[in-house]
C-alpha cells in the first residue's frame, strides 16, 4: 500500500522567513481575485476591440519585424533544388509566417491532443486543403486526417492568450495565396482565434529556432478581493489541481490536508514546528514598486532559471537546457478599462522579455515576486533563490489566465521597444 507523503515548507534562512507566505497561502492569494476583467480584457484584445499598447503612457507603437529575409534576401534563394531523380528538394516548397491571436481560456493549450481543443488542433485542420497531392495520398494510406503541419515558436498552456504567436506551415504548391489561409483559418476558429497576418517567407526560417526574443505580459488583478465565489462557498475552500488545470470545490479538513498535492513540484505543504501550529501576521498585500525592483535584478544576465521551471526536460537548443538571457524585465501599476468600472480596473502589468522561457518559468516568477514583495525581502531575492536546492523554495505557478504571449522577436531585442520603461 502506497504511503502519503508529507512536505514541510522550504525554510528560508532570511530575516524575512517569518513573513513569508507558505504555498498554500501564495495560492489563495492568487487565485482570490476578480480575474474576470482581465479574461475580458484579452478577449477584447483578440477580437481587436481594444489594444494592450493603449495600456501604457505615453502610447506606444511597435514595428514588428515581418520575418521575411531572417538575414537572407527572398530573391537571392535558389528557386529549384531538383536532383537528377526528378524529384524535388526542401528548397521546392513555399513556406509561409502565419502570426494568430487566440483567447487562452477558449482552447485547451497550443500543442494538439487527442479529443481536447487545442490551437494547433484548430490550425492544422484548416490547412489540411492546402497540402500537396503527395502528403494528401500519404496521409490517406496511413488513415490519417487530411492536415497541414505547422511549427510554433512556443506552446502555450491551458488559459494562457496570444497576440502575436508565431507559426509556420509549408507547401509544395505554388497557387496557394496568403488570403486564402487567412479565410481557411479564420473561418474555423469560431472567432476565439484570428490571424494578425500571413506572408511568404524564408523557406530556411523557422519560428521557433530563428527567433531571437519572446515577450509575456501578465496582468495582475489589484482590486478587492472577491469574498464570495459562484454558490455562495468561500474562495478558500478551492483547492486547485495543477494535473487537470481546472479548479475542483473541496474543504481543507485537518484529515485530507496531509494527502493534498498541487503537483510535483508544488506540493501544499504543511508546517509542523514540535506538532503545535504557529500562528505568525503574515503581510495581506504587495507593493507593485517592491515587485519591480526584484524583477530588475533579472535583466542582463545569463541564468539559470531550473528552480522557477516546472516539468523541464532538455530542449533541443544551444547551451545548458536551462539558461535563459533575460532582456528585460519590469512590473507597473496600470489601469485595465473595464464597462462596468469608469476609472479602470488597477492591475499590476509584468513584462518580461528573454531569449527563451522554460515551461511555467514566467507564471512561477510572477507569483515569487509577489510573495517576496509582499515579505519585504532584499531585491536581490530571486537571485538567491536561483541557487536553491529544492524547488518548492519558489512559489506555486500563478493564475494561467493572466498570461499572454504578446510578440516573439526575429531581430535584436531594441530596449525602445519595451513597454514598461
Amino acid at each position: 500500500m502506497a504511503t502519503s507523503r508529507v512536505y514541510v515548507h522550504y525554510h528560508h534562512a532570511d530575516a524575512c522567513s517569518k513573513a513569508r507566505w507558505n504555498a498554500r497561502e501564495t495560492f489563495r492569494f492568487m487565485y482570490d481575485r476578480p480575474w474576470q476583467h482581465v479574461l475580458d480584457f484579452y478577449s477584447n484584445a483578440v477580437e481587436g476591440n481594444t489594444s494592450v499598447l493603449n495600456l501604457f503612457q505615453p502610447k506606444k507603437h511597435l514595428v514588428h519585424d515581418d520575418g521575411i529575409t531572417e538575414g537572407i534576401p527572398l530573391e537571392s534563394e535558389l528557386e529549384t533544388s531538383t536532383r537528377k531523380d526528378g524529384r524535388s528538394g526542401r528548397w521546392e516548397r513555399v513556406n509561409f509566417k502565419i502570426v494568430l491571436s487566440y483567447n487562452g481560456t477558449s482552447f485547451d493549450g497550443w500543442q494538439k491532443q487527442p479529443d481536447l481543443h487545442t490551437v494547433q488542433g484548430v490550425v492544422e485542420k484548416s490547412l489540411g486543403e492546402f497540402v500537396d497531392e503527395k502528403k494528401a495520398q500519404l496521409l490517406k494510406k496511413k488513415c490519417k486526417p487530411l492536415e497541414g503541419r505547422v511549427l510554433v515558436a512556443g506552446r502555450t498552456d491551458k488559459g494562457v492568450s496570444a497576440l502575436n504567436q508565431v507559426c509556420s506551415f509549408y507547401t509544395w504548391r505554388k497557387d496557394i495565396e496568403p488570403i486564402a489561409i487567412e479565410d481557411a483559418i479564420n473561418k474555423d476558429a469560431s472567432g476565439k482565434l484570428k490571424v494578425v497576418s500571413i506572408s511568404k517567407v524564408s523557406r530556411s526560417f523557422h519560428p521557433n529556432f530563428s527567433a531571437k526574443w519572446r515577450r509575456y505580459l501578465y496582468i495582475f488583478p489589484l482590486d478587492d478581493i472577491e469574498p464570495l465565489c459562484e454558490g455562495g462557498k468561500n474562495h478558500e475552500n478551492y483547492i486547485f489541481d495543477e494535473n487537470h488545470e481546472k479548479q475542483r470545490n473541496g474543504l481543507l479538513s485537518e484529515e485530507n490536508t496531509e494527502e493534498v498535492v498541487l503537483s510535483e513540484d508544488d506540493e501544499l505543504e504543511i508546517e509542523e514546528t514540535s506538532k503545535e501550529l504557529q500562528v505568525v501576521e503574515k503581510p495581506s498585500d504587495f507593493s507593485v514598486s517592491k515587485v519591480d525592483q526584484i524583477l530588475q535584478q533579472l535583466q542582463g544576465k545569463v541564468l539559470s532559471y531550473k528552480m522557477f521551471a516546472r516539468d523541464t526536460k532538455a530542449a533541443r537548443n544551444e547551451g545548458p537546457p536551462t539558461e535563459c538571457f533575460m532582456y528585460h524585465a519590469r512590473a507597473a501599476e496600470i489601469k485595465l478599462s473595464c464597462s462596468d468600472h469608469v476609472e479602470g480596473r488597477r492591475v499590476m502589468c509584468v513584462e518580461l522579455v528573454a531569449n527563451r522561457f522554460l515551461r511555467k518559468m514566467v507564471r512561477v516568477l510572477v507569483a515569487t515576486s509577489i510573495r517576496e514583495a509582499a515579505a519585504g525581502a532584499d531585491n536581490d531575492a530571486l537571485l538567491k533563490l536561483l541557487e536553491a536546492s529544492c524547488r518548492r523554495a519558489t512559489a506555486p505557478p500563478a493564475p494561467s489566465e493572466g498570461l499572454c504571449l504578446f510578440d516573439v522577436g526575429y531581430t535584436d531585442f531594441d530596449p525602445q521597444i519595451s513597454l514598461i520603461s
